[in-house]
């Protein structure tokens, strides 16, 4: 039997993590100003297509059940930017969640601060507002150098100010805490990890933290980064950044390390495969849907939950919040090494490439995918985890509480079991096998990720999510198949 096991325990000591600076524990004191608040961060720009507030009832549950307390909407200047706001504003208020605007600085420039300021005033005052030490909430994403001082004489109001600042470029006393988006390890110029280049998301962190200087820090949460437009779209790009445990990997940081505010990277930016909200969450897409689609991420909410409730609670292990035993499972849908340059579309026709993001085949970055199937176990009690990964069969010991293990990608079906005292706890096969050809004719890096046991319905992409999938394609691309595949299962 040919098989590797890769065993991560749960870290429960900060010695695991000794190049973070641990701050102390803020604790929990009836919304003082060191209460740990969790955000999540949402792309109004894909959602353009919403028709009404009901279209963000179903996000703000799911996110309120998860322990998330705020979305962070992000907006650039479309002309549907403040319709989509309102619905956002009116659904968070009935669902009692928490809204902020999270500034686009793609978008909008550093020399429109009194715009800035002025669409803060048109929201400030709406209940689901988030505020915090009693000030409006405010981020952005990037807007290094923009005159602070205009944007809240603009808004008529005190804002917490939490932008995406890069240390050694914003003004960190203009700020009240700043948000860190780099949430994989990349090579310090936005693409993966190169030999003699690797900034690791800690050291991220600690960059942060110095640059803050004893202001809360806002840390990024991330499961995953692939992109992989080709000329189809005037918007080329195509890398991944390694990503294999990065989930859980990184809330073991985030417990040990104890940030005042994180945010997860995204809910539903599909388009780069960090989402972990619904498939069929209403959206419109962008070209994305050729990886996208029957690649659900929603595993990694229920993954989270316990997380979340561990951090909230200044600890530094889940266990305490693990109430239902289960598997979250994630792998590549092929090995890294099959062949599609004859049909994916990045292979043809001169994409512009003026933001240097644009590569042929294989996404920037590919190397650093291991071929291994990963698997997260929440448990109550000691117990062995079996996997089978095609013709590859791996079991190990897990403890009570949280662990991760790899194990050595196997073309076919993916089989993943509890066992305790001889007896099967839970079991299930996954929806979506692992192949060795080129689904759609792409490279497709983007993780399908599973639950056992498995959620009760199917999370597909709807008609206006499919709306370009057919743009550039080479090769057949059945649409939507996870639920063709259940009822072929259920009738074997």
């Amino acid at each position: 039997m040919h098989w590797k096991t890769l065993l991560l325990a749960l870290v429960t000591g900060a010695s695991a993590f000794p190049q973070l600076k641990v701050p102390q524990v803020h604790k929990r004191q009836n919304g003082s100003n060191t209460e740990r608040l969790v955000f999540c961060h949402f792309m109004i720009g894909i959602s353009s297509n919403r028709q009404s507030s009901a279209d963000y009832d179903k996000d703000m549950q799911q996110a309120k059940e998860l322990g998330i307390d705020a979305f962070a909407l992000n907006i650039g200047v479309d002309p549907y930017t403040d319709t989509q706001l309102n619905y956002a504003y009116e659904s968070a208020e009935r669902n009692d969640m928490k809204v902020f605007i999270s500034f686009d600085f793609n978008w909008y420039h550093v020399d429109q601060a009194a715009a800035v300021g002025s669409k803060i005033a048109q929201y400030a005052s709406k209940p689901a507002q988030l505020l915090v030490d009693d000030k409006v909430f405010v981020s952005s994403f990037s807007g290094d150098g923009i005159d602070v001082a205009q944007i809240e004489s603009s808004a008529g109001t005190d804002i917490f100010w939490a932008p995406n600042y890069h240390p050694g470029m914003g003004d960190y006393n203009d700020v009240d805490s700043a948000l860190n988006w780099m949430a994989w390890d990349n090579d310090g110029n936005n693409k993966a990890p190169k030999p003699g280049a690797n900034v690791t998301v800690a050291d991220g962190d600690q960059a942060y933290i110095d640059a803050l200087a004893g202001k809360p820090y806002l840390a990024p949460v991330s499961g995953w980064f692939f992109t992989h437009f080709g000329g189809e779209v005037p918007y080329s790009k195509n890398w991944v950044f390694p990503s294999d445990l990065l989930w859980y990997n990184r809330w073991q940081e985030i417990l040990e390390l104890g940030p005042r505010f994180l945010e997860i990277v995204t809910w539903n930016d599909y388009g780069e495969s960090h989402y972990i909200g619904p498939l069929s969450s209403p959206h419109t897409d962008d070209g994305a849907s050729k990886w996208v689609m029957d690649m659900p991420h929603t595993g990694w909410l229920e993954m989270s939950k316990p997380f979340i409730a561990a951090y909230k609670a200044g600890e530094t292990s889940p266990e305490p919040h693990i109430q239902d035993e289960k598997l979250i499972y994630w792998y590549r849908p092929t090995p890294r090494d099959v062949e599609c340059d004859s049909t994916d579309t990045t292979m043809g026709g001169s994409p512009d490439n003026s933001t240097g993001n644009f590569f042929r085949g294989r996404p920037d970055g590919w190397e650093t995918m291991q071929d291994e199937v990963f698997v997260v176990s929440l448990l109550t009690s000691p117990a062995t985890i079996q996997v089978s990964s095609g013709e590859v069969e791996a079991s190990f010991e897990a403890p009570a509480g949280a662990s991760a293990f790899a194990v050595e990608m196997g073309v076919g079906k993916q089989t993943f079991s509890i066992v305790r005292d001889g007896e099967t706890v839970l079991s299930d096969t996954s929806l979506k096998d692992i192949v060795n050809e080129c689904i759609c004719g792409l490279y497709n890096f983007n993780a399908y990720v599973g639950v056992v046991p498995p959620e009760s319905t199917i999370d597909e992409l709807d008609s206006t999510g499919l709306a370009m999938l057919s743009q550039g394609l080479n090769a057949p691309c059945p649409t939507n198949t996870l639920a063709a595949n259940a009822a072929s299962a259920t009738t074997r």
